[in-house]
């Protein structure tokens, strides 16, 4: 059995079809796949903090996150986002146990260091992948909201991206990050072209020429940074393609796989 780490970002979470979760079951009760939920929830929290009137900023992307918004960075993913994920892998047929990446200390976290100004914004140091193990072994499809806790039980907010990749390597499992588009895509003579595959060295180009810009560039450095942490592969799907995750696990070509090297091949 090989793990299968499936990161769904705030941003398509709610966009997803009936059908990507029913895919996901299918995995499960297949044999050869576990996959793991880890989702993120961005738009929902922001929404959440314009209702209670509490400002939220964001530097280089990141939010800065004080002690105020981390019990609504909490509240969302862990409460709201955490248990539809999980609902809706039961109503496609499945069973799905709901976490907190706090619970157990399955995500142990310090303050990240790119954090100065940011507040509780963490990385995470190591997973509690017994208790992952844990919750495969009932049956269950672990949905894991990215929320780290240090040894002193401070909380803080992660990123779902890099949550997801840590929780690859500590499982040695594939990566797939679900988006809204089927890929990476690079200008070409002929106008646009997916990139079926991308080096971590041309994806660093990339990203230094502006071509893979917002959203897009925290998956491809959470991608590489799982290929250094033993990651055997990554690649990044659309989730509102119908089998898009079906058809990564039985070998076809889709999405974009992000590896350490080799040659990169291009789709009109």
């Amino acid at each position: 059995m090989k793990y299968l780490i499936i990161k769904c970002g705030g941003s398509v979470f709610e966009r997803l079809p009936e059908s990507f979760y029913k895919s996901i079951v299918e995995l499960n009760a297949g044999g050869k796949w576990q996959p793991v939920l880890v989702h993120g929830g961005g738009p929902l929290i922001s929404s959440m903090l314009k209702k209670l009137e509490i400002p939220t900023e964001f530097v280089n992307g990141l939010r800065v996150t004080s002690s105020q918004v981390m019990e609504v960075v909490e509240m969302v993913l862990s409460g709201s986002v955490n248990k539809q994920a999980v609902g809706r892998l039961m109503k496609a047929g499945g069973s799905a146990y709901g976490v907190s990446g706090a619970d157990g200390r399955l995500l142990l976290a310090k303050a990240s260091q790119e954090a100065g100004g940011l507040g509780l914004v963490g990385e995470v140091v190591e997973v509690n992948t017994k208790l992952i193990e844990a919750i495969v072994k009932t049956g269950n499809i672990p949905v894991i909201s990215p929320v780290g806790v240090d040894e002193n039980g401070q909380r803080y907010n992660v990123n779902g991206d890099t949550a997801a990749s840590a929780i690859a390597g500590a499982l040695k499992g594939r990566l797939c990050f679900i988006s809204d588009i089927s890929g990476i895509y690079t200008e070409g003579n002929t106008g646009k072209r997916k990139l079926s595959s991308l080096t971590k060295e041309d994806a660093e180009t990339l990203i230094e020429q502006k071509i893979i810009t917002g959203g897009m560039i925290p998956k491809v450095k959470a991608a590489i940074d799982g290929l250094m942490h033993k990651v055997p592969e990554t690649v990044i799907l659309n989730g509102l393609e119908e089998n898009s995750l079906l058809d990564f696990c039985e070998g076809k070509e889709i999405g974009t796989k992000i590896i350490l090297g080799g040659e990169v091949k291009q789709h009109a």
